[in-house]
């Protein structure tokens, strides 16, 4: 594979085992899929990697399937599919909701949930959900398989915890117990990166998570123990407002996305009690 202007090389295996071995023995690699955001990269000439995995044919990667407790997504199920999905819409609608605002048609055709993980920006939209309700990544390598909880899974701005020798097989979500609710806030419903996005589940100690506000998605555990702890929603604000660290950028600015963060904590804690 090459383009008019550098050298590209891509590996297609036939099976994960097979992709863990080229991960293994010819790295490093960068596992492609769905391709919706880099492809963008590399026409924009700012992807480095110029050594590809193609794992988009790797049916073993996909599938949605509920086991005991756990709803369980291969990392190559696309938005479509999570959208048309009765088990995400019954048990993790915030997921279903957030799908449904990611892109247009196409983009929710190709793009895939392990490519939003791996991808790591920290307004992937839908991956607030997957802090709000403590998701599990899975990792392959090829002869191990681990387990990393998602609000430990970034160590930075679009860094992570697997090593080069791993695939992202699947996320699992444990049952979710409490109203799940989630908010995008952008120039226009899809289409359009977030400007801050927010998903979050009320029990008795509420669990929330903003992206657009940090170098990551982030539980804001200070301001769910403020609100836990009986505080007002303004007193949570406040927590709140200490808690996120935005940025100014072509999309918006500190203070919008400070406000519209305040905005969406006291909406959810109103329209879910």
């Amino acid at each position: 594979m090459r383009t008019a202007i550098s050298p590209l090389v891509m590996r297609q295996p036939r099976s994960v085992r097979d992709a863990l071995r080229m991960l293994r023995d010819d790295g490093p690699l960068t596992p492609m899929a769905g391709c919706t955001d880099l492809y963008v990269g590399l026409n924009f000439g700012t992807l480095g990697d110029r050594r590809f995995l193609d794992i988009w044919g790797l049916d073993e990667l996909r599938g949605i399937e509920v086991r005991g407790d756990v709803l369980r997504l291969g990392a190559l199920t696309t938005y479509a599919e999570i959208i048309r999905s009765a088990d995400v819409r019954r048990r993790l609608p915030m997921l279903a909701a957030a799908s449904r605002e990611i892109g247009a048609v196409q983009i929710q055709n190709r793009g895939t949930i392990g490519g939003n993980i791996a991808n790591g920006s920290p307004a992937g939209d839908a991956l607030p959900v997957l802090a709000a309700a403590d998701a599990l990544v899975e990792l392959r390598g090829i002869e191990w398989t681990r387990r990393v909880p998602f609000t430990d899974f970034y160590t930075g701005y679009r860094a992570s915890v697997r090593r080069p020798d791993e695939l992202i097989t699947a996320v699992e979500f444990p049952r979710v117990a409490g109203r799940q609710w989630f908010r995008k806030v952008g120039t226009r419903a899809a289409q359009s990166i977030s400007k801050v996005v927010m998903a979050a589940v009320r029990a008795d100690r509420p669990r929330i998570a903003f992206g657009s506000v940090a170098p990551t998605v982030v539980r804001v555990r200070r301001t769910e123990d403020a609100l836990a702890a009986g505080a007002s929603v303004e007193e949570a604000q406040r927590v709140l407002q200490e808690e996120i660290s935005p940025i100014d950028d072509i999309r918006s600015t500190v203070a919008y996305r400070r406000e519209v963060a305040a905005r969406l904590l006291a909406q959810f804690w109103s329209v879910t009690r």
